[in-house]
């Protein structure tokens, strides 16, 4: 039976939680170009800034995998999750070493059928390579988390249930086959998501999931992040810190409202 229209779209209770969502920054590409018409990338030197400011202010960069799990234990309070989305090549030469000299740990979210080519899915944008099928191994043995964004990088809301099967169950286990061990964490491609396609997710044994805004499906399948740029300097990062608190005290407002 179809939902009517006016019925709000809402995960199960056990999927959302109850737990304020942590703060996650989001980057695509970490390279040096002239061209950047999506705003993905940010420069190597302003990257090491901004894991610097982390370092200095006592906060610590972690993987989504550890994130959560110091969350459930309650030791959450200085960590920050970092996300690389689309699994660019340059994470590996930029990101890893900076990463490194911190002690940060973070996630790549891969799409596992198009390993060793470039972002063909953004048609205006420069052509940047992929990570290859013999790095995301050497990453994840390094103990770098290899998340799923699904299968040829393609937007998840409004698909059939049969294709959002496939999306969901075949690129985590392409990925587990690659990679030797679980894959347990999904970034839906653009940051697009529905109730349906957080239920795929979570039906295809994935543990959580990423999105981008807060919204009614603000949760463990819908984990909002924050957008970091170029211009993104101590400032602007704290701004965005008590921008991510703010919204999150709302969406949990509006949900309390809607019992």
């Amino acid at each position: 039976m179809d939902r009517e229209p006016t019925q709000p779209l809402r995960l199960p209770a056990q999927a959302t939680g109850s737990r304020a969502a942590p703060w996650i920054l989001m980057y695509h590409s970490v390279a040096d170009e002239e061209e950047d018409p999506y705003l993905l990338t940010v420069s190597p030197r302003r990257f090491a800034a901004q894991m610097e400011w982390l370092h200095r202010t006592g906060r610590r960069g972690v993987s989504i995998r550890d994130l959560l799990r110091a969350q459930a234990d309650g030791r959450a309070d200085r960590l920050v999750g970092l996300t690389f989305d689309d699994g660019y090549a340059d994470f590996a030469r930029h990101a890893v070493p900076v990463l490194h000299r911190y002690g940060f740990t973070a996630t790549a979210y891969v799409v596992p059928d198009l390993l060793g080519r470039d972002n063909g899915w953004d048609v205006e944008g420069p052509r940047k390579q992929l990570l290859t099928v013999d790095q995301v191994p050497e990453l994840a043995d390094a103990g770098w988390e290899i998340g799923s964004h699904g299968l040829g990088h393609q937007a998840l809301p409004g698909l059939p249930p049969e294709v959002l099967a496939t999306q969901t169950r075949e690129s985590r286990r392409a990925l587990e086959d690659l990679v030797g061990g679980p894959v347990t964490g999904f970034c839906y491609p653009y940051g697009a998501v529905d109730l349906p396609a957080t239920l795929a997710v979570r039906d295809a044994g994935y543990d959580y999931a990423c999105a981008i805004a807060h919204s009614e499906l603000t949760g463990r399948f819908a984990l909002p992040r924050c957008y970091v740029g170029d211009r993104d300097g101590a400032l602007r990062l704290t701004a965005k810190r008590g921008r991510h608190r703010l919204r999150d005290a709302v969406t949990a407002l509006r949900r309390m409202a809607d019992r």
